[in-house]
């Protein structure tokens, strides 16, 4: 648990000190946001704005969380290295997008080909590590079994160890891949995906200390709800960082925003929370905890599918937040608004999880 403190209390630190050290340095090499012509009008004035401070959300990220097991003499655990090794990948996919976009001054960075070979390069070599490194009781960072709140009987391999290696590979990537545009398609107002992400990632921490409190590891007498996850506790100080890096940035991210996180951030982000909720074994369940990030998703399938068979549109534009922009809505309401709902989505999603071991 000391850990957790101190790797949460580190990243919020240096996020919140190096923010606007790299927004001068963005300022100094012109490394301005280029704004799309086809969104509200009111964004005009925010062309410029320097962007890709996902650099900031993952650099403190990776020192909190380096700072806090040499602070309690701790080694990194498999599964901790496995979510930051997709974070930081998935960061670096975001961060090339970001840049051809800004030197280029143009609203397409990565050419889609490449940001997807990119996305499944990281996402597979992941996938695969994941089923690997058994502990001494046997335990791998991730199962082939589909998870709610911990691994269900539905299992990949049903039919062998092989096909089932093969679909968790393509179940993982169709995680990481939702999450990520998840992340990306909610970052379009000031402080909305950061303060959401801060919630969400806040929530894992409890999870994973609640999961490490009951693992079936460490009890004496391990019950039948103990959990099956390899390293709760570990998976607990890399969404501490995670949600410190995020409270450090959200200070400078905030309405009215001195710099963007930029596909750079979104990317890192959706590919943690992928990898968060895979490694703890509650695949299903984040679609609640993090069910604001769901329903932008949703607002934008909808929009796109109902104009295709009808060639209207339910919502003013999308994703969501953009249409109660043009309803007049003001963008500190609605970002505050959105946190609030983000808020019960987690609130709902952590009292399932609780429920589900009380009742047994």
């Amino acid at each position: 648990m000391k850990a957790v403190l101190i790797s949460g209390g580190l990243s919020m630190l240096i996020a919140l000190l190096g923010t606007p050290l790299f927004i001068r340095y963005l300022v100094r090499k012109q490394y301005g946001q280029f704004i799309r012509q086809d969104g509200p009008t009111a964004h005009f004035t925010k062309r410029g704005t320097p962007t890709m401070g996902g650099v900031v959300i993952i650099g403190a990220t990776l020192l909190g969380w380096v700072g806090g097991l040499l602070a309690t003499q701790q080694l990194p655990s498999v599964s901790a290295l496995l979510v930051l090794y997709l974070m930081t990948g998935l960061g670096v996919v975001g961060f090339l997008d970001d840049f051809i976009k800004i030197s280029r001054q143009r609203s397409l960075g990565l050419k889609a080909r490449w940001k997807f070979l990119g996305q499944g390069l990281v996402g597979v070599t992941f996938a695969l590590a994941a089923l690997q490194f058994p502990n001494e009781a046997f335990r791998t960072p991730a199962s082939t079994r589909i998870s709610f709140i911990r691994d269900t009987n539905l299992d990949l391999a049903f039919a062998g160890v092989t096909l089932g290696m093969v679909l968790f590979v393509l179940w993982a990537n169709f995680l990481i891949t939702a999450w990520s545009n998840a992340v990306n398609l909610t970052d379009g107002l000031d402080g909305l995906a950061t303060g959401v992400s801060l919630i969400v990632f806040g929530s894992y921490v409890l999870v994973g200390v609640w999961q490490f409190n009951q693992s079936c590891q460490f009890l004496a007498t391990a019950g039948p709800r103990c959990y099956e996850v390899r390293d709760p506790m570990s998976l607990a100080v890399v969404a501490a960082s995670i949600t410190g890096a995020c409270f450090g940035f959200l200070w400078w991210n905030a309405s009215p925003a001195k710099i963007f996180m930029g596909d750079t951030g979104s990317l890192a982000l959706g590919g943690a929370l992928a990898g968060l909720s895979i490694l703890s074994r509650t695949e299903i369940l984040a679609a609640i905890i993090g069910g604001l990030f769901v329903l932008i998703v949703l607002s934008d399938v909808i929009q796109i599918g109902f104009f295709k068979m009808t060639g209207k549109r339910v919502f003013k534009m999308a994703p969501l937040h953009h249409h109660f922009e043009l309803s007049g809505w003001g963008e500190v309401t609605i970002v505050i608004r959105f946190w609030i709902i983000a808020g019960l989505f987690v609130a709902l999603g952590i009292g399932i999880f609780y429920a589900e071991w009380v009742t047994g």
